[in-house]
């Protein structure tokens, strides 16, 4: 019996055997199995999953979408899991970005593809990578340990910094320690320029004031704009006489200022940058070898740094009103460190030409190949593998 045969035979019996008595199921049964050469169990298999009705899909509404091709999809995937998943928005100013650098590594794309990329929309991409998302989809402890030595000396930020202006940094820590908080283990240390959103990240080993101070110098000699002020939480490794004389003690003095206690929105910029710029690449493994600080500052201050800053666009928050007891907030377009940099009016126009130069210099693909490989190279030092 062909398989047609066996599907239209299904067809005749199937209400038949539904609407059957216990006994008459049997020889139904019996008589479907010989015919149609089943085993038992597989009849009864066929008879219950048999489905007489089936709806047919309705058929997609409205012309074919003109970007759902392999030939804009396998970029688009290729840019957005090399920019660790990104939203949309985020994306679609990213692709300008690295465009050039998806041409160097795999290849020049056709000018229609190209063309296509740079007038997706935002929605657009959601429809076409929401089959993918899903392939790839806790809250950490705190370790923050008030120091209050100098709480009256340092001031509380209280808005009077020019926040359009480059130079105010906030900082935070971030604590690698695993699932614990016993013993020694690595920090690191998160600089958020609040104007530009540019970072700098630097690693240290515990918590002790003298290697934070030094971190601290080594971020204010590579930022490409002068330091005006200083924003931390009200942890002992900030709150200290090392870090304020260093602040205090030069001929233009540093704004040295602190966080309400117990108010982590006052270091909002850098609370966030703690998640997206080390939470979501280092996770909360637990990295407690001495010599893994030496590996993550060699990441921070080469790769790292170039790659978050040069080819990773954010928003800023412009506006925030109460509307019927809710809160509306509007954001501007997504945008890099760097290209706001470029747009201060506070930046020196041989800054901005040295920025350029290096930009050009630049392969977002590559960044993320060596930071790949400077990853696995802390957490094969952290976590050798068993023979």
């Amino acid at each position: 019996m062909s398989p047609r045969a066996r599907m239209e035979y299904l067809e005749t019996i199937y209400l038949r055997y539904k609407r059957a008595s216990l006994k008459e199921k049997t020889l139904i049964l019996n008589e479907f199995a010989l015919n149609c050469g089943y085993h038992r169990k597989h009849a009864i298999r066929v008879l219950n999953n048999f489905k007489r009705f089936t709806k047919p899909k309705p058929k997609k509404r409205g012309k074919p979408s003109k970007y759902n091709k392999p030939g804009i999809l396998v970029p688009l995937k290729k840019i957005w899991l090399a920019a660790n998943l990104p939203c949309s928005k985020r994306l679609k100013a990213i692709l300008p970005l690295w465009l050039k650098s998806y041409a160097q590594e795999f290849g020049g794309l056709p000018l229609d593809v190209v063309k296509a990329l740079l007038r997706i929309s935002a929605p657009t991409i959601d429809r076409l990578l929401k089959p993918v998302r899903a392939k790839y989809g806790h809250r950490g402890r705190a370790t923050t340990k008030p120091g209050t030595l100098l709480r009256k000396q340092i001031p509380i930020k209280t808005d009077q910094w020019d926040e359009t202006r480059p130079g105010f940094l906030e900082a935070d820590t971030v604590a690698h320690c695993g699932g614990s908080l016993l013993g020694d283990f690595a920090y690191t240390i998160d600089f958020v320029d609040i104007a530009t959103g540019w970072t700098e990240q630097r690693a240290v080993w515990g918590k002790g004031e003298v290697g934070v101070v030094k971190q601290v110098r080594d971020v204010e000699e590579r930022l490409p704009f002068s330091l005006l002020g200083f924003d931390s939480d009200n942890g002992c490794e900030f709150l200290n006489y090392h870090l304020m004389r260093h602040f205090a003690q030069r001929d233009k003095p540093v704004q040295f200022t602190r966080s309400r206690p117990y108010h982590k929105d006052d270091n909002a910029h850098a609370e966030q940058k703690n998640w997206t710029h080390v939470r979501q690449w280092l996770g909360y493994h637990r990295l407690d070898k001495p010599r893994v600080v030496k590996l993550m500052n060699d990441l921070y201050t080469e790769e790292w740094r170039l790659y978050h800053n040069f080819f990773m666009p954010s928003v800023k928050l412009i506006e925030k009103k109460l509307v019927d007891g809710k809160h509306i907030k509007r954001y501007d377009t997504p945008k890099t460190p760097y290209q706001r940099l470029l747009e201060s009016p506070y930046i020196e126009p041989t800054v901005k030409r040295s920025l350029k130069e290096q930009f050009e210099t630049l392969n977002s693909f590559e960044l993320r190949k060596a930071i790949d490989k400077k990853l696995k190279a802390i957490f094969d030092l952290c976590y050798p593998k068993k023979l």
